[in-house]
């Protein structure tokens, strides 16, 4: 089995001032910043429609001068509460954490 996996987290870690989790037999996020806990899952195909879901928010942010992002939501019906998924490039996080001044370091509330 390919571990190019564990790659792709030390890699997210290091574009988000966090740290890659090794595996240790519980359930823990991948990686784990200031700000956030992630899950890095990579995959050789993702669904076309998602793609083009990004490539359209992409070409739209651009005609109005704002960052893009796709707003997935899972509605199952039936009286069960709908999850509502956000979905951005990760270059545009990167970029937004910049402007707001996160080096990584958790900031007091």
């Amino acid at each position: 089995m390919s571990e190019r996996w564990k790659r792709w987290e030390r890699a997210i870690a290091q574009s988000l001032q966090g740290q890659r989790l090794p595996i240790i037999g519980r359930q823990s996020p991948d990686v784990v910043s200031a700000s956030w806990a992630c899950e890095v899952k990579v995959r050789r195909e993702v669904p076309k429609w998602l793609l083009e879901a990004v490539a359209q928010a992409e070409t739209g942010a651009r005609l109005v001068g704002k960052r893009p992002l796709v707003v997935l939501i899972h509605n199952p019906g039936k009286g069960k509460r709908a999850k509502r998924l956000a979905i951005l490039p990760l270059e545009v996080l990167e970029d937004w954490q910049r402007e707001l001044g996160h080096d990584g370091k958790e900031v007091a509330s």
